[in-house]
């Protein structure tokens, strides 16, 4: 397991510095408080104390804190909740308090939002003293300290607008559920207002790279490993590799730091494993929530996307222009809801080189980026989609855009499903380009998606690093009939794999060109699926 990230400094008992005592201050408020069942001083393990002194410790010459934001990555059962509740706390009544300071949890729902709510007030009511000096206000998931106005309220994503916040103290919970990121932008936004302010991002891992939340957990990952200098943001992050043995125990041990103290419950950790063994999916969720790895999109992956990403290596359309190297098509229309895709391919030795064009409806961008949960807007402002004008994707843009394609490489062919586009084909075969007829059934499929898999896993298929390439490929789930032949599907209906369907299509075009052989060889199945007889 990489130690690249690994938060070292919690067990290496190196000082941190405390010059104005602000650590200990904040260490000695959290043991005052009560545990809710027990009565007993809350329960402040080691590597939580050393959490909590660097984060209030350390400061600059003028002695505000230098720490503003913490990357708290943590499996489930490490009571990551219950520390993010004491810390607002501290903000709230304790001694990080301001008048009038709004500690808000944010959580991605209003069931996760109680969650957070009741485990700081379970801590306000444990202790005789503060219960007597805070306000509970149920309906609304609100704890006040009237003394000074301060108060700490657990929101949701859901519950709609809530711009005019200043926060001094925001906890970002389970990042990862988060399927908007309004919330987060508002809240962001309210912080730099006070000085100050503090930001928790408490989460165990989630799927997919097209959230706030691995956007976040990534960026504190390359300060771990120094390739960032930001001393602002702490890192703690607790995770094993794709590489790990997840059955391992010691790798358990080393990403969940409460199994020192009790917690989470190793027996319960040896069922799920065991359970892990003989179940896909369970193993999965073991993988992801209790030794947090990233997991890619879908649950049945094509490939392992990190090695997809091994290709991507710069593809130089300007050189591919110049040098007018053979190039082929593959072409996948949507229907209305759909992404359209464009996807061009070269042979490079014995791989591929290849470059998508996506189109999606300008109407309603967002919306759609909302619907799918991803940054559509942000990617056809970097000219990663191209938006068509209305609400459906207008065919002539995309028919004018192969066009100039073919005007500026040397395309061998323009592979369609006969299915949405043959007035394109049609009007493209006018023209004089060499459109070809390639079905997107099993017979034909089949053989592009072994040929595409053949490429990445080989790694000879460079694509670039184009995200809404990247976002196909890794929603991909397949399918495999009973001769093990293996078709591209995708895992939910706000997925979108088009442009993975567009590369197989030239991706399997350009092996035909080479080798002169068609994809159509061999046995073409019973006719009446493809609509002939």
């Amino acid at each position: 397991m990489t130690r690249s990230t690994y938060p070292d400094w919690i067990y290496d008992g190196s000082p941190i510095p405390d010059p104005l005592g602000c650590g200990e201050r904040a260490v000695r408020f959290l043991r005052s408080l009560k545990h809710p069942k027990s009565g007993k001083a809350f329960q402040l393990d080691p590597w939580q104390e050393r959490t909590v002194r660097r984060i209030y410790g350390p400061r600059k010459e003028d002695g505000s804190r230098i720490v503003r934001t913490v990357v708290l990555l943590l499996p489930r059962g490490n009571r990551k909740t219950s520390l993010a509740a004491a810390l607002g706390l501290l903000h709230m009544i304790g001694p990080e308090r301001v008048p009038g300071g709004e500690v808000i949890m944010a959580a991605s729902d209003r069931k996760q939002a109680s969650i957070g709510y009741n485990e700081a007030k379970a801590l306000c009511l444990a202790h005789p003293k503060i219960a007597a000096n805070i306000r509970t206000l149920d309906y609304r998931n609100k704890l006040v300290f009237p003394k000074v106005g301060s108060f700490m309220e657990a929101i949701s994503a859901d519950a709609g607008t809530q711009h005019g916040r200043t926060p001094v103290f925001v906890l970002a919970d389970e990042l990862h559920a988060h399927k908007k990121r309004d919330l987060w932008d508002v809240l962001r936004s309210g912080l730099v207002k006070t000085p100050g302010s503090l930001l928790v991002v408490a989460t165990t891992a989630g799927r997919g790279q097209e959230n706030i939340a691995w956007d976040i957990v990534n960026d504190a990952r390359k300060i771990a490993r120094g390739e960032v200098d930001d001393p602002s943001i702490l890192p703690v992050l607790f995770e094993a590799t794709k590489d790990d043995d997840w059955t391992d125990e010691e790798v358990w041990r080393r990403v969940n730091p409460g199994l020192a103290h009790g917690y989470p419950d190793i027996e319960g950790l040896r069922q799920m494993a065991l359970e892990g063994t003989r179940r896909v999916g369970d193993r999965e969720a073991f993988r992801q929530l209790n030794l947090n790895i990233w997991l890619d999109h879908a649950t049945d992956p094509f490939v392992e996307m990190s090695v997809y990403d091994e290709g991507g290596g710069e593809v130089d359309l300007d050189d591919l222009e110049t040098s007018q190297e053979p190039c082929w098509l593959g072409v996948d229309l949507s229907s209305n809801s759909d992404l359209t895709c464009v996807v061009a391919a070269w042979r490079d030795g014995d791989g591929y080189q290849v470059w998508p064009w996506f189109f999606c409806p300008e109407d309603r961008l967002r919306e759609r980026g909302e619907r799918d949960q991803v940054p559509y807007p942000a990617w056809a402002d970097d000219g990663m989609i191209i938006p068509t004008p209305g609400n459906v994707v207008d065919f002539r843009k995309v028919e004018d855009h192969i066009r100039e394609l073919c005007a500026r490489f040397y395309v061998q062919e323009v592979a369609f499903d006969p299915h949405l586009g043959r007035v394109m084909m049609a009007n493209l075969t006018e023209d004089g380009l060499p459109v070809v007829e390639m079905r997107q059934g099993w017979v034909t499929m089949a053989p592009a998606v072994k040929e595409l898999e053949r490429a990445i896993i080989g790694r000879r298929f460079r694509h670039g690093g184009h995200p809404v390439l990247r976002w196909n490929v890794e929603n991909i789930e397949i399918q495999t009939d009973s001769a093990g032949n293996r078709m591209f599907h995708k895992g939910k209906s706000r997925d979108r794999i088009d442009g993975a369907v567009a590369a197989a299509m030239a991706v399997a075009r350009a092996a035909a060109g080479d080798s002169n052989r068609s994809s159509y060889d061999g046995d073409i199945g019973p006719v009446e699926e493809w609509g002939y007889a």
